[in-house]
């Protein structure tokens, strides 16, 4: 299938690892030129430098605290420094720390904004424009299987996705007669660092191993498996396609049936 996506040019947050590296690959293997950013660019230059060894497709790292308005601004600005526009944007930020409500002070509630919602909202706002120009745009956010059905534990993630699907919806209508596309998919359980994260978490309060946590997890999975990164990256990269013009305003869960809500 001819995604129609040689020469377009993709901006992937977190990219560094996990669904965000995975969306970055996906992309860059269909043809598209890849900005990456991720806030340690170290690991950032190595997935990059992979990317564009086994691709063929121009890969740029920029390494970009998504936190920051100002490095937001100079993300974009070397996007389009090297290559005259963004066609694409991929949002995808790593996830607050777990608690329960009482577990959680200002502090943590205003970082679970800036970096969760307020970082799509800087990078929609400063992508839109030459989108709306060009007439033709797409954008992806990852949210989680939380804006579905709330998690206990992830009071922070379970608020604020919940928020980004809100603007996505929105955003989409105001766009759509321009060519861009707005959606939103919603992750279940992907073998990523960030699920490990939260198992170690789990295992500490519950007194379990590491492998009983795990286990748990899989079988409230009714493909009786976690997910893979580029399974998720798939449906990413159909979403930016030529194919999918008129798929806007979605919320697409990729959790291998793992949620029992209809909607």
């Amino acid at each position: 299938m001819n995604l129609g996506l040689k020469g377009k040019v993709a901006l992937v947050g977190g990219a560094s690892r996990g669904l965000g590296r995975a969306s970055a690959l996906a992309l860059a293997e269909e043809g598209a030129c890849v900005v990456v950013c991720a806030r340690d660019f170290g690991a950032l230059e190595t997935a990059a430098r992979e990317i564009a060894a086994e691709t063929g497709s121009a890969v740029l790292p920029v390494a970009c605290d998504l936190m920051r308005p100002e490095q937001i601004d100079r993300l974009v600005e070397e996007a389009v420094d090297r290559f005259g526009r963004i066609d694409i944007l991929i949002n995808n930020t790593g996830g607050p720390p777990p608690g329960l409500f009482l577990d959680h002070e200002d502090a943590a509630w205003d970082a679970a904004f800036q970096g969760l919602l307020m970082s799509v909202v800087r990078l929609c706002r400063a992508v839109v424009p030459a989108m709306r120009a060009s007439g033709w745009g797409r954008i992806v956010t990852n949210t989680s299987f939380t804006v579905k059905e709330p998690a206990e534990g992830l009071i922070l993630s379970n608020a604020f996705r919940t928020a980004v699907v809100a603007v996505s919806k929105t955003l989409a209508r105001e766009v759509a007669a321009d060519g861009i596309t707005v959606n939103c998919i919603a992750p279940g359980a992907f073998d990523t660092d960030r699920l490990r994260s939260l198992f170690a978490k789990q295992a500490e309060d519950s007194g379990r191993s590491l492998d009983e946590v795990r286990a748990a997890w899989e079988e409230r999975i009714p493909i009786g498996r976690l997910s893979r990164p580029e399974e998720l990256a798939a449906l990413v990269t159909f979403l930016c396609s030529e194919k999918a013009a008129s798929i806007t305003g979605t919320c697409l869960p990729v959790d291998g049936g793992m949620l029992r809500s209809l909607l």
